[in-house]
């Protein structure tokens, strides 16, 4: 049993202290409880907030657009510990040849061995999907860590599908997901190209799907689609923000602002995009440079959010409980409540991640890793 005393659970002003039983949170209280404590670790008035959920990570690497010397590496479990990462979501990219979902699911089992939980989903960019038993239906049913699909759409790199093939792809993991319990969502890459949500409008005009079927990310690459990003989260739908994706009048902060203005910062969700590749093509298609995007947005959004004048209580729930909200986790972590994971960062005054705990387990103390990678 695990003691984490004075601190501050984030939006309290009182000392408080974090009694953890094996994975999970057993105990909160001002007072000193007589429990049989075997670690104690002094908070020193830092802040504590729930780990972070991030539902876009490439773990097994993205890219390989500019050739086989341009695969991006597996990632590393100290990397997501530095990030303050204690749940996430695995996914592929635009390559599903040289990658697989079975090393996707391989990749998911291992971090969660080593000690941050971690669930994929099942396809890529490419239609027909790629699967393990040959349907997302069954993938999402019988395997466990597969918890949605993953399809892109207004892109150059897309397989092009129609309005009735997305249908499909979302019939089918509607119903797998209410069969297996999970969320069984889509998680749709929205390229730049020219037809923004009209891809899923039509889906969802032309078909009886729930608007939440489909997750459209990276959503706050450029202003037009975030207007319509905007306009399907006041539709009910999630939208999912990559954090540091923006730039200028689309920073982190404000595509915030605009969410809360709009009424639908419920509905807003931010993720890393991590370890996935970035790219730049000139007209013709051709590519002009290529570079992979890092882990550790979640954390610095928060803190441009924080800056621009939202409370860090506020600030934090994009990166929290929405997104256990939607993927349907929101019954063991997104919050610091009695019997939920033990999922703790403690933040010093900058809100610069100080400890990490994920599962009830040390991952990072006082700034320092303490539990690496088996290959670390």
């Amino acid at each position: 049993m695990i003691l984490i005393k004075n601190i501050k659970i984030v939006g309290n002003k009182s000392l408080t202290n974090i009694y953890i039983a094996n994975d999970k949170i057993l105990d909160i209280s001002e007072d000193d409880k007589k429990y049989p404590v075997d670690c104690i670790y002094d908070g020193k008035e830092m802040i504590v907030i729930p780990g972070l959920i991030d539902q876009h990570i490439h773990i097994t690497g993205g890219g390989g657009e500019g050739g086989f010397n341009t695969k991006v590496p597996e990632i590393s479990l100290s990397k997501l510990i530095e990030a303050g990462i204690t749940t996430v979501v695995g996914l592929l990219g635009t390559d599903s040849e040289t990658r697989s979902v079975e090393n996707l699911v391989a990749k998911s089992l291992a971090l969660t061995k080593e000690g941050i939980k971690t669930y994929s989903l099942t396809g890529s960019y490419a239609y027909p999907s790629p699967t393990i038993t040959g349907s997302i239906k069954k993938d999402i049913i019988f395997i466990d860590q597969l918890i949605g699909v993953k399809i892109a759409v207004n892109d150059h790199r897309d397989s092009s599908l129609d309005y009735k093939e997305l249908q499909r792809i979302g019939a089918d993991a509607r119903v797998a997901g209410m069969i297996s319990g999970k969320s069984g969502h889509v998680t749709i890459h929205m390229g730049g190209g020219k037809f923004n949500f009209k891809l899923i409008d039509d889906a969802l005009k032309y078909s009886n799907l729930p608007t939440s079927v489909f997750r459209p990310t990276h959503v706050n690459r450029d202003p037009s689609l975030f207007e319509d990003a905007l306009d399907f989260a006041k539709r009910g739908g999630y939208i999912d923000l990559t954090s540091g994706m923006g730039k200028d009048y689309l920073n982190d902060a404000y595509a915030y602002k605009k969410a809360k203005d709009k009424g639908v910062l419920e509905k807003i969700t931010y993720s890393s995009d991590g370890y996935g590749s970035w790219s730049t093509y000139d007209d013709d298609g051709n590519l002009l440079d290529i570079g992979y995007t890092p882990v550790n947005t979640g954390i610095i959004a928060i803190k441009e959010i924080v800056k621009s004048g939202e409370k860090l209580k506020e600030a934090i729930k994009p990166f929290t409980i929405n997104v256990a909200k939607a993927l349907k986790l929101d019954r063991e972590v997104g919050k610091i409540k009695k019997d939920y994971k033990a999922n703790l960062l403690l933040l010093d005054e900058n809100l610069d991640i100080n400890t990490v705990i994920s599962n009830g387990l040390f991952m990072m103390k006082d700034k320092k890793i303490v539990r690496k990678g088996t290959y670390e």
